[in-house]
C-alpha cells in the first residue's frame, strides 16, 4: 500500500492531487496545507527553505510517507535540493510548463503565470532557456490568483472579471498581443482555470498536473495499484476558514485529520 505525502502552503496543491488521483486511485494520501505559514509567494527565499525544511522533517517522522510530493511551485523552486540533502525519502517537486508551453505555441510568445516568488527564480530562467529558447518568455507574479483561488475553495463566488487584470500583467507587456499560451506556475491556478479561459479565451493554459502523476506512478511502481484510496487534509493552523473549506476538500476525497 503506498502512502504519498503532499504539501503546498494552502489549497493549490489540490489541482496536483487531482491529477494524481487520477493516474493512481488506489493510494493513500496526507494532504498538507501550511496554512499557518500561508503564503509562501510573498516570503523570501530563506523564509520558505527553511520552513518547508523544518516541516517536511516533522511530517516524515510523524507520518512515514512512500513518497513526497512538493505540490507548490515557489516551494519546489526554492526548497526542493535543500529538502531532498536532508531527507531519505523520494521527492516529486513541481515545475512550471514552461517546457509544453513551448511545445504549443504557435506564435512562440509564451507567459509564465506565478507568484511573485516563482517567476524571479534563476531556475525559471534556465527552464526558458533550455526549452523556449526560440521563445519570448513573458513573466508575471501574481499574489492575488493565490487569494482568488482560496476564497473560491471557501465557497465564496470567482468571476472572469477577477482574474482579468491578473492576465492583463502578461497580455499589457511588449509581445503581449501575440501570446498564444500561457504555463500556469502556481498550483493554485488551475482551480481557477474555467475564469481564466473565460477572461481570455484566444490563449491556452498548461500546468505541470500530469507531469507529476506520471513521475509519482513511475516512482510507485507496482506499490502504486495497491491500497484503498483513503484521503486526509492536515492543516498547520486550525481556524473558521479551515472549517469553511470541508465542503471542497470532500469533493477531493479528503477528510480534515488532527
Amino acid at each position: 500500500m503506498a502512502h504519498v505525502l503532499m504539501l503546498d502552503s494552502g489549497v493549490g496543491g489540490l489541482s496536483v492531487l487531482d491529477d494524481v488521483r487520477m493516474a493512481l486511485p488506489a493510494i493513500d494520501i496526507s494532504y498538507v496545507a501550511d496554512n499557518a505559514g500561508f503564503p509562501y509567494g510573498t516570503k523570501t527565499e530563506m523564509e520558505v527553505a527553511t520552513r518547508v525544511c523544518a516541516l517536511l522533517g516533522r511530517l516524515t517522522e510523524r507520518l512515514a510517507p512512500d513518497l513526497i510530493v512538493i505540490a507548490c511551485n515557489t516551494a519546489s523552486t526554492i526548497a526542493l535540493a535543500h529538502a531532498r540533502a536532508v531527507l531519505d525519502v523520494p521527492l516529486v517537486g513541481t515545475v512550471p510548463a514552461i517546457k509544453p508551453a513551448a511545445e504549443q505555441s504557435k506564435s512562440r510568445v509564451i507567459g509564465v503565470l506565478g507568484t511573485l516568488a516563482t517567476v524571479r527564480q534563476p531556475y525559471v530562467a534556465r527552464l526558458s532557456a533550455d526549452h523556449a529558447g526560440d521563445c519570448t518568455v513573458l513573466l508575471h507574479g501574481s499574489a492575488r490568483l493565490v487569494e482568488l483561488a482560496e476564497a473560491q475553495l471557501r465557497g465564496e463566488n470567482v468571476t472572469a472579471a477577477d482574474v482579468a487584470p491578473e492576465l492583463a500583467g502578461l497580455t499589457s507587456q511588449p509581445g503581449g498581443d501575440r501570446l498564444d499560451v500561457v504555463a500556469l506556475a502556481c498550483t493554485h491556478f488551475p482551480l481557477l482555470l474555467p475564469q481564466l479561459q473565460a477572461a481570455a479565451p484566444r490563449l491556452a493554459f498548461v500546468d505541470g498536473g500530469p507531469g507529476i502523476a506520471r513521475r509519482v506512478a513511475h516512482l510507485l511502481g507496482d506499490k502504486g495499484t495497491q491500497g484503498d484510496g483513503r484521503g486526509r487534509a492536515l492543516f498547520t493552523r486550525m481556524d473558521d476558514e479551515v472549517d469553511a473549506l470541508a465542503p471542497a476538500l470532500h469533493r477531493y476525497g479528503l477528510t480534515i485529520s488532527g
